[in-house]
Order: C-alpha cells, then sequence, then structure tokens
C-alpha cells in the first residue's frame, strides 16, 4: 500500500498548482495539513528568485538572481540563483516538529529540488518525515536529467511513495488521480 504521493514534470508544468488544489481538497474534508510550497518572484516580468511559503502563510526567501550569499553564510548556487540556506531552514525546519500531531494527516513539501537539497538538516527531516507512521506526504520532485540527485532517487525507488508524473496534457485530469491516492493514504 502505498503511503506517500509525489508529483513530477517539467519546471513549470503545474505540479505547485496542483498541489495547492489538492490542498484545498483536503482542507475541505477535514484533513490536517500542514508544509510548505514554493512559489516564482517575478519583477518586470523577469524571474528573480525563488519564496518558501508556509500554509500558515509565513513566507521568506529561497533564492535570488545575484552575486552574494547571505551575510554569514557559504554561497549555495544553482545556476543564477543564490540560495538562502539560513532563510530555508528557519522557516521550514520547525514546521517538520509539528507533522503527524492530529490523524489523519498529510505533510506538503513542495518541493524537493536541488536548491532545498543544500540543506542537510532538511534532507535528514525529510527521510525522517518519509518514515513516520502517522502521516503521509504530498511532495513534488524534478524529473530526473543531468545527474541524479541522491534524495529524489531515493523518494522514487521506495515501495509506499505513488509517484505521478505532470504534463500539460494531463495536469487537470490528473487531479482525480491524486486525490483517490491520497484518500488511500490517509485511511
Amino acid at each position: 500500500m502505498k503511503k506517500h504521493v509525489f508529483l513530477t514534470g517539467s519546471p513549470g508544468v503545474g505540479k505547485t498548482t496542483l498541489v495547492k488544489k489538492v490542498c484545498e481538497w483536503m482542507v475541505s474534508t477535514n484533513v490536517s495539513v500542514n508544509g510548505f510550497y514554493t512559489v516564482e518572484l517575478r519583477e518586470l516580468g523577469k524571474r528573480v528568485g525563488f519564496d518558501v511559503v508556509t500554509l500558515t502563510g509565513e513566507r521568506g526567501p529561497l533564492s535570488r538572481v545575484g552575486n552574494n550569499a547571505p551575510a554569514g553564510s557559504r554561497e549555495s548556487r544553482v545556476g543564477q540563483y543564490v540560495v538562502d540556506l539560513p532563510s530555508f531552514e528557519n522557516l521550514v525546519l520547525p514546521l517538520f516538529q509539528n507533522m503527524g500531531k492530529s490523524d489523519p494527516s498529510v505533510f506538503i513539501i513542495d518541493e524537493i529540488g536541488k536548491m532545498e537539497l543544500f540543506s542537510l538538516a532538511f534532507i535528514h527531516a525529510v527521510r525522517q518525515a518519509l518514515d513516520n507512521s502517522t502521516c503521509s506526504i504530498l511532495g513534488t520532485i524534478p524529473i530526473p536529467k543531468g545527474k541524479p540527485l541522491g534524495l529524489v532517487e531515493e523518494i522514487r525507488a521506495r515501495k509506499d511513495v505513488k509517484v505521478f508524473m505532470v504534463t500539460k496534457e494531463n495536469r487537470v485530469a490528473i487531479i482525480d488521480e491524486i486525490v483517490v491516492a491520497l484518500k488511500e493514504c490517509v485511511k
């Protein structure tokens, strides 16, 4: 039986939008939900970074276009983006401490990608969350390309994980399949 549901697909295909829609369904059916999602930050039509937003509405920077790491931290970079690890960890790691305290419970992790994986504490927290017997996870992971991401490949290989491939063609219709899979997870 599958316990966790992950969405994968090309960047910009609509994974985060699907996560938000599924969250609305869960809240409307009294399923306890916690976690976070990642959003693009745009200025004058250009993407200048990404923010992390918790389901309670707290928001902080994940990355910005630039040349300088946040004060006091080592530089972590993905392409033109400098990752703000202190901001990410201060916002996201406390969420993991509260997961699974109500039943049924779904924890949102959008996303587990290159930027987030600079945080060893995040990797540890995700592994613990996947093994948590009281909580299911709805998450997003990138499609494999280039050098494999260790934790992402671990997730794909887990027997308790159902992975949905999101495409532009199926992103509207697939929501029902995701909801059915999550209903099975939180029984």
